[in-house]
């Protein structure tokens, strides 16, 4: 049988318990899943790409024996069906919250199948528990003070809080 390889792209910055979510959700779809984390050169992070790769390393650990070793994760530049085809990936994990999401990636699924035919794009749902979680938002409530240990995993959390201490 041959091995489900799937690619789940994004900023990651920071990471969120929706992207978790998200995440978890794709291991049932994929025997390997990739964590692609984009790097644009024109945006400037709030996490460096080692910080961000570190908290998917670390919450793919919390997972457990079982799921962590089936999650890699990587950088890329680029078209994300250029790090998909590096990859071997043959699925795009995408996940929606609303129809606004959906709309979005939508068009975005069929951009890449012109593109790349043989990448088959899934959406998957958030849980309700996360749907309104969104890494823009997260950064927005850390700055002003706000408590967002609901909206991402613990090591996350400290390091907004160290992060806009010092602001």
């Amino acid at each position: 049988m041959t091995e489900r390889i799937a690619i789940y792209a994004g900023s990651f910055d920071p990471l969120t318990n929706g992207h978790l979510d998200v995440l978890k959700a794709a291991l049932a779809v994929a025997d390997t899943v990739y964590a692609a984390i984009g790097i644009q050169p024109s945006k400037v992070p709030l996490f460096s790409l080692q910080e961000r790769v570190a908290f998917i390393e670390r919450s793919a650990r919390e997972m457990g024996k079982k799921d962590a070793p089936r999650i890699r994760v990587v950088p890329f530049e680029g078209l994300v069906i250029d790090a998909a085809r590096k990859h071997g990936a043959s699925i795009m994990i995408r996940g929606l919250r609303d129809g606004t999401d959906l709309d979005y990636e939508m068009q975005m699924a069929g951009m890449n199948e012109t593109m790349a035919p043989d990448l088959q794009t899934v959406f998957l749902p958030a849980s309700p528990s996360v749907r309104t979680i969104t890494a823009t938002l997260v950064r927005q409530i850390a700055s002003m003070g706000g408590d967002i240990t609901p909206f991402v995993p613990d090591a996350v959390a400290e390091a907004l809080a160290i992060r806009f201490s010092k602001k």
